[in-house]
């Protein structure tokens, strides 16, 4: 899997679980919510500082959002 798409599937699960919008999220990220979306769908590449901003704002390690998780 591409990391890109690991990238957005972490971010979109992560934003549910905390029960946030896309537009929430951008918003405590600082970042436009276009720009979101197309991480989610794993379409745009990240920036270091967005992956660092989404962490923060999700309150999870930079880390948790680029490895995958074991299903089990």
């Amino acid at each position: 899997m591409k990391l890109t798409v690991l990238l957005g599937r972490n971010v979109r699960s992560a934003r549910q679980l905390k029960g946030l919008s896309q537009e929430a999220l951008a918003f405590e990220a600082g970042m436009k919510r276009s720009y979101l979306s197309d991480l989610e769908r794993g379409t745009r590449n990240p920036t270091v500082t967005a992956i660092e901003r989404l962490a923060l704002a999700l309150d999870v390690e930079p880390s948790k959002l680029l490895t995958r998780e074991s299903s089990g």
